[in-house]
Order: structure tokens, then sequence, then C-alpha cells
């Protein structure tokens, strides 16, 4: 830039002693500097006028050619020009990269800007929603109609940080024998992807794992009632032989834990395959953990300490038998894997994220890595003291799946041999407390 005005000024300075030399010669050395100067200056105007037409017109073509600074600066638009041309180019050839890879995966892949408005899908998302190209700039949601998916996308679209949300299933659109499994990712200002796979296949396995495990404990149930009946009546009798006393006590115990476990089967089947949100009971939590601390001392059999801790009343909008269910089973828990004359505190507490429930023991504990396997069917981390309490291993998987039909959540905190603390937390639109009601 220095230079550039060393040269203009260079130049300035050269046709001014070039007029004056000639002024002295015609004797005229005053007008002679006046003109040059003069015509030194229009030149300059109409270079800028030039340059000012160019930039008018969109900056087609090369800049207009010329010397002195207006030449300089024509040079640098020429190289801006042709750097800007590059990486234009390679940005439209990284953007043709991108949809070449992205149109050749199986999961649909669909770019929304302005607050859901479609901006690009691939064909396999074009395919699964049925978007045809003129569908280009209107929301998403006009043609994903489902009410699971505009609340989940208004939900996304509101999040001010990109936190961890599962993705939803659906039916696809136009096609309910087909499942699709959809979730949004929000990135930018208003700008969403969203990703769409179908899982018809998996769902219908799941279906039928489900439809299996419903129909076989359901048929179970009947035998087990008539071995059951048959024990009993033989042990009440007293006809039978001495020894037979022992293996009709082990007959009756498996038999009790067969029907405990597909009780909680058929519990657990009718968690996933029923309808969620279907639960509008006003249940007072109150009340609910008095009944629960009631029959977990009736199980513990005095031989723990169970206290009820509920500083605020609220009543809680669910299924009543799906929440005793869910807290019963924490406290439960609590009576098998707690010494004898341990306490067990079941704690109620209301904040600005809602409502928490609370089991905490004195047990053995357990090691944090097997927290997050807790929920799983049959996970056990003591699988002989398991089987000894008599648990099915289903229990917190059961609780898991009562959680989701409340929008509620589960958090655990332990630490081995001092116990561990259960945390059932509601959120606060499930809640009514006594002053708003």
């Amino acid at each position: 830039m220095l230079d550039r005005s060393i040269g203009e000024f260079s130049r300035f300075i050269v046709i001014a002693l070039g007029t004056t030399i000639l002024g002295f010669v015609t004797n005229h050395w005053w007008l002679a500097l006046c003109a040059g100067l003069t015509l030194y200056l229009f030149w300059l105007l109409y270079q800028q006028k030039r340059f000012d037409r160019w930039l008018a017109n969109g900056r087609r073509g090369p800049a207009p050619t010329s010397f002195g600074v207006w030449g300089d600066i024509s040079d640098d638009f020429y190289r801006l020009q042709r750097r800007h041309r590059k990486e234009k180019q390679k940005l439209h050839s990284m953007l043709r990269r991108v949809q070449d890879s992205t149109s050749a995966l199986r999961e649909g892949i669909v770019a929304l800007e302005d607050e859901g408005n479609l901006a690009w899908w691939n064909p396999a998302a074009g395919e699964m929603l049925r978007l045809q190209p003129d569908d280009a700039g209107q929301p998403l949601i006009n043609f994903v109609r489902d009410p699971r998916f505009v609340e989940h996308m208004y939900q996304r679209m509101l999040e001010q940080n990109n936190k961890t949300q599962q993705p939803i299933t659906l039916p696809a659109p136009g096609d309910e024998s087909r499942t699709l499994q959809v979730e949004v990712t929000r990135f930018g200002q208003d700008e969403a992807l969203v990703i769409v796979r179908d899982v018809t296949r998996l769902h219908n396995l799941e279906q039928m794992r489900r439809d299996f495990v419903a129909n076989v404990s359901h048929e179970l149930r009947t035998p087990l009632t008539v071995i059951a009946g048959y024990l009993e009546t033989l042990q009440a009798s007293g006809q039978a032989p001495r020894n037979w006393e022992r293996p009709l006590g082990q007959m009756n115990e498996q038999t009790a834990r067969m029907t405990s476990l597909v009780n909680d089967l058929l519990l657990l089947a009718r968690l996933e395959t029923s309808e969620r949100g279907r639960g509008r009971d006003k249940i007072s939590v109150r009340s609910l953990m008095e009944q629960v601390a009631e029959e977990t001392r009736s199980l513990s059999g005095g031989r723990h300490q169970v206290s009820v801790h509920c500083a605020e009343d609220c009543t809680i909008t669910g299924d009543a038998g799906e929440l005793h269910s869910a807290f019963a089973n924490l406290a439960f828990n609590a009576v098998k894997y707690s010494p004898d004359g341990g306490p067990i505190e079941l704690h109620w507490r209301v904040d600005a994220a809602g409502g928490h429930f609370s089991v905490k023991d004195s047990g053995i504990g357990i090691d944090p890595v097997h927290i997050p396997r807790l929920t799983e069917r049959f996970y056990r981390v003591d699988a002989g003291r398991s089987r000894e309490s008599g648990g099915t291993g289903l229990g917190l998987a059961i609780v898991k799946h009562v959680l989701l039909r409340h929008s509620a959540n589960m958090s655990v905190s332990s630490v081995p041999g001092r116990g561990s603390t259960f945390t059932l937390n509601f959120p606060s639109q499930k809640l009514t407390l006594p002053s708003s009601a």
C-alpha cells in the first residue's frame, strides 16, 4: 500500500514538472500546470467511473484495464476474482461429492432451514417420506403429520443446546406397514438435520418377540396354577411320605418363583404393547408411599426399619397400578439386598425440575460399572444372591418401562458396602401441588 502511494505521488510530481517546463517554454507556466493537473484529475475520475460501472454491473468479466493507482486496483480485483472462482469451484466440487455420497446411503437425510422448511434431501429420504422436487421450501411437518413427530420436531427446534434425545419410531407416511425411525439434530441458527431409517424388519422382529413372550407367559399360568394347587394340597393333607417333605418344599418354592417370573413377563409385555399416556389417574404421593411402606414392612417381617419422608404432598397424573409397581419394586429390592436391622428410607421432594421419589438403603451397594446395565432384563450384579432372594431379574426393567410411559427417568447413586439410592424423577407437568389445585 505504501509503495502504491509513493508511485502515485511520483506520477503526480512528474506531471507537475512536465507541465511546468512546458509552461516556461511557452511563457504560460501557471496555465500549463493547471491544464495538466486538470487533465490528470479528469483522467482519474474517468477511471473511477469505469470501475464503478463495472461494479454496478455485477463484476461481470475482468476488471477494466488501466495504469496507475486504478490499474493496481484492477489487478487486485482480478486476483481476488481468480481466487474466488477457484474457491467456488472447490466448494461446488465438495458439495457434489457430499451429495453423491449421501445419495448412496440407505438412510434418509433431510436438511431443514428457516425453522423446519425443506432445503434438501437425498433419494432415500424422498422415497421413505414421499417427497417430490416441488416440495422444497415447505415445512416437513406438512408431509409427516404424526403428532409424536410434530412434538419431537417442535422440542428439538426450540432447544438452545443439542442435548441427547432418543429418536422416535412411527409409521411411514402413506404406508402403515412400514416403520421409520426419525432423529432430528439441530445445528446453526434455525437449521436442522433429520435422519430417517427404515426399521420395519427390526420392528416386526421385536413385535414377534413381545407376542411370543406374552403368549408363552399366558399359557404357562394355567399349568403353574394347577401344579401349585396340587403341591399345596399334598403339603396340607399330611398324607405325603416324610422323605417327600423337602422335595415338595423345593418344588413349591420353585413354582412360586416361576409364577412370579411369569407375572413379571406379562406385566412387561403389557407395558410394551399398551398405549403410552393412557393412565389419567390422580395419585396422592403421600398415600402411595404409605401403602408401599406398609407392604415393605410386611415383606421385611420386622427385620428392617422402614421410614417415610414426604415434606410436601402432591398428586401425579398417570396409571396408579404402574406407579405402585415402580415404587414397590425399588422398596422391595432394598429389603432383599439390605442386612437385617438396616434402615430403608422412602423420600419425596419437589423442586423446579419436578418431583423426585427416592429409596435409600444400607445394603451391599453396587459397583459403578454395573449401574448402566441395571435396567436390562435378567441382568444380575450377583446372580447367586439374586436367586437366593427370590428375584426374577425383571424388577428394574419394569421400573424403566413405567418411567418411559410417564415421561420420567431414574438415577442411581451407590457405594459398594455402604448402600444405594434409587431416585425416580418426574417432570413438573405430571405433578399437581396442593396450592395449585
